[in-house]
């Protein structure tokens, strides 16, 4: 496994309904990545591009991604703008924008229609970039994200923004942190902790500052509290596999069954294959239980799932 970074060139800011194009200036995204060396081609392994969830980072997918690399498949995990060891721009935090850095470092890393695969709103960028680009991606993975609208749960911006701010986390001694993970997360393996820890910036006083700023954070929560997860599945003609988590939270896991139903109806009714596979754990599934969220991965494109798709 050979972990790399590489420099993709997007736009940024564009508006928040798919098709419409984007407006401002490129920006620099340097992913760090985990890959086998060379790109894919439309007759070799199916690669995978796997996208993390907010205020998190690529390192989240160590379990997964060796365990494809491993099956044959070129994998990449990414950095988002903001995140990790990525640039970090003043703006283009939409959901549009982030689909053209992906699209930007598709092109870059050689890969011929990955699979995309996002947790929570990861799961919401790989939803959105289906939509807007069908031809560049023969299927999408989301795990537990992309599924309801912060909408329904907060009737106002506002509220949203005062129910998810994130905890000031600037200075906080790493030791805490370090505890903290360990006591709430013992089931975790020691890639989902190192994964964990690599969220923040560990700085000289032992102190550490999350990579992902506050107000880059409200700006992608914003975007998130603005997407129509319903128009998006009803837009979507790529392959969809749903991976929901039951964390035990009773409101929140049926929120996650209603709108894992609607997602299957819009799917049905376009005649696009989806199909859902539940898990008990975490919401950070990727990081707990990586082996079995890569062979779920597997078996899916093992029984040609990802081979399908529809132009209606």
């Amino acid at each position: 496994m050979l972990r790399w970074e590489a420099t993709a060139t997007s736009g940024v800011q564009a508006a928040d309904t798919p098709g419409d194009a984007p407006a401002v200036a490129p920006a620099a995204v340097a992913p760090a990545a985990v890959a086998r060396a060379g790109a894919a081609s439309s007759d070799g392994p199916v690669p995978y591009l796997l996208i993390h969830g907010l205020a998190s980072n690529a390192r989240l997918w160590d379990g997964v991604a060796p365990r494809l690399a491993a099956a044959g498949h070129p994998v990449a995990a990414v950095d988002l703008r903001g995140h990790g060891r990525s640039d970090k721009p003043d703006g283009g935090y939409d959901f549009a924008t982030i689909s053209e850095d992906l699209r930007a470092l598709i092109a870059a890393l050689g890969f011929e229609r990955p699979v995309l695969v996002g947790q929570s709103w990861g799961a919401g960028v790989v939803l959105e970039f289906g939509v807007r680009h069908a031809d560049l991606t023969r299927g999408v993975v989301l795990v537990d994200g992309g599924l309801n609208d912060l909408r329904d749960a907060f009737p106002t911006w506002e509220i949203c923004w005062q129910r998810l701010a994130p905890p000031q986390l600037v200075g906080l001694p790493l030791s805490d942190v370090e505890g903290y993970f360990r006591q709430n997360h013992a089931d975790w393996p020691e890639e989902g902790f190192e994964g964990s820890l690599a969220n923040f910036e560990i700085r000289s006083d032992r102190t550490i500052a999350p990579w992902l700023t506050r107000d880059r954070h409200r700006a992608i929560l914003e975007a998130m509290w603005g997407q129509r997860t319903a128009q998006l599945w009803e837009a979507l003609r790529v392959p969809a596999l749903i991976v929901p988590v039951d964390g035990g939270e009773t409101d929140w896991t049926k929120a996650k069954h209603a709108g894992t139903e609607a997602a299957e109806a819009a799917l049905r009714a376009s005649g696009v294959p989806g199909r859902v596979r539940w898990f008990k754990g975490d919401h950070d599934i990727h990081a707990q239980r990586p082996a079995e969220l890569a062979e779920t991965l597997l078996a899916a494109e093992d029984e040609g799932f990802f081979s399908g798709a529809t132009t209606a």
